[in-house]
C-alpha cells in the first residue's frame, strides 16, 4: 500500500484530533491519535489488545527483546495487553503521525472467526504480541466510514459496531487471519499466555511463582516458559518487572510519592535494587527521571497507545 491511499482516513483523523494526543471517539473503545513530531527517547506504557490502522507517519515499538516498526498504510494488531516502549520515528506538524485505534473483544473475534473459518482456523506458524500487515483499500475505507459515523451519536451507537465487525472480518480474511483468530480461542497458547499476563498485571506487586502460573494456564513449566517468551518476548519475571517499574513511575508522577514509597507500593523490598533496575529500564535514576518528566509537562498517552 502507498501512504497516499490512506489520505481520506488521514483527513478524518485530523478532524477528530484538534491537537496532539489520544482522543476517545463516540463509540467506546475507539480512538483517534495524532503526534506532530518524533520523540528522541522511548515512551513507556501499557498497550491494550487492539487493532491500529495507521494513516500517516511511522512508529517503532520495543516489546521485550524485539523491535517492530510500522507506518502509514499498515495495520498493527496487538494480541495481548503488554508493557511496551515506543518512539514515533516519522512525524511533522504538516504530516503528523495519525492512527485509528480499535480495542478488540476476544469474544467477538471468536464469533466472527467462526464465520470466516467454519471448519476451524488454520494453526499459525508463530504467535507473538504484535502482527503487522498492509491495510488494503477495504480496511482503509472501513476506517474512514467508521470515523464519519462518529459525527452522529445515533450512527455511532447503532452502525459503527457493524463497521468494526467488518474491519475484524477483513483482518480475519487477511494473511494474518489465522493469528487473529487465536485471540478468542480459549484453548490456544496465545489465550493461555494472555491469561497469565492478566494475572501478572492484576498482581504485579505480589511475588510471581512461575510454577503456579503454569498450573493456572494448564501448561507444563517448560512449555509455559517457551510459549510465554514466544508471545511476549519476555520471561514472566521480566514482564512483571516492567509492570512494576511503569507503575512506580506513574505513582511518582501522579501521586507525588518519593522513590522509596513508590518502590514499596509496587512490591520492592530493597530500595537500592529498585533504583538500579529503574535506572536500567528507563535510562535514568528515579529522581532525575521524574524531574525531567515534570519539566517536560504531562506525559501523554499518544505515543504508547497505538
Amino acid at each position: 500500500m502507498h501512504e497516499a491511499d490512506a489520505t481520506p482516513l488521514a483527513d478524518l483523523i485530523r478532524a477528530h484530533t484538534p491537537y496532539d494526543g489520544l482522543f476517545e471517539l463516540r463509540l467506546p473503545g475507539t480512538y483517534a491519535i495524532k503526534v506532530s513530531r518524533p520523540n528522541t527517547t522511548p515512551t513507556h506504557g501499557l498497550q491494550r489488545l487492539s487493532a491500529c490502522i495507521v494513516a500517516r507517519g511511522a512508529k517503532s515499538v520495543m516489546i521485550g527483546d524485539d523491535t517492530f516498526e510500522y507506518k502509514g498504510g499498515q495495520v498493527a494488531v496487538y494480541s495481548v495487553d503488554l508493557p511496551i516502549a515506543s518512539q514515533i520515528t516519522q512525524a511533522t506538524p504538516n504530516e503528523p503521525y495519525l492512527t485509528l485505534r480499535i480495542d478488540l473483544d476476544p469474544a467477538r473475534i471468536t464469533e466472527l472467526a467462526a464465520r470466516v473459518f467454519p471448519h476451524g482456523a488454520p494453526q499459525p506458524k508463530e504467535t507473538r504480541a504484535l502482527y503487522i500487515g498492509d491495510a488494503d483499500a477495504h480496511i482503509l475505507d472501513a476506517g474512514r466510514r467508521l470515523l464519519e459515523l462518529m459525527s452522529c451519536p445515533v450512527d455511532a451507537e447503532l452502525i459503527a459496531p457493524l463497521v468494526i465487525d467488518e474491519i475484524i472480518l477483513r483482518l480475519l480474511r487477511s494473511p494474518m487471519g489465522s493469528r487473529i483468530a487465536q485471540l478468542g480461542q480459549t484453548d490456544s497458547s496465545l489465550h493461555r499466555v494472555s491469561k497469565a499476563v492478566a494475572w501478572l498485571r492484576e498482581n504485579y506487586d505480589q511475588p510471581a511463582d512461575v510454577d503456579e502460573l503454569a498450573r493456572l494456564v494448564n501448561m507444563s513449566v517448560s512449555t509455559f516458559h517457551r510459549q510465554f517468551k514466544a508471545v511476549t518476548s519476555m520471561s514472566p519475571l521480566q514482564l512483571q518487572k516492567a509492570l512494576r517499574l511503569q507503575e512506580a513511575r506513574r505513582l511518582m508522577l501522579t501521586s507525588m510519592l518519593d522513590a522509596g514509597a513508590a518502590a514499596r507500593r509496587v512490591g520492592y523490598v530493597s530500595a537500592s535494587q529498585f533504583t538500579r533496575e529503574y535506572g536500567r529500564f528507563f535510562g535514568t535514576p528515579p529522581t532525575k527521571d521524574i524531574q525531567r518528566l515534570r519539566e517536560q509537562g504531562p506525559v501523554t498517552a499518544e505515543t504508547t497507545a497505538a
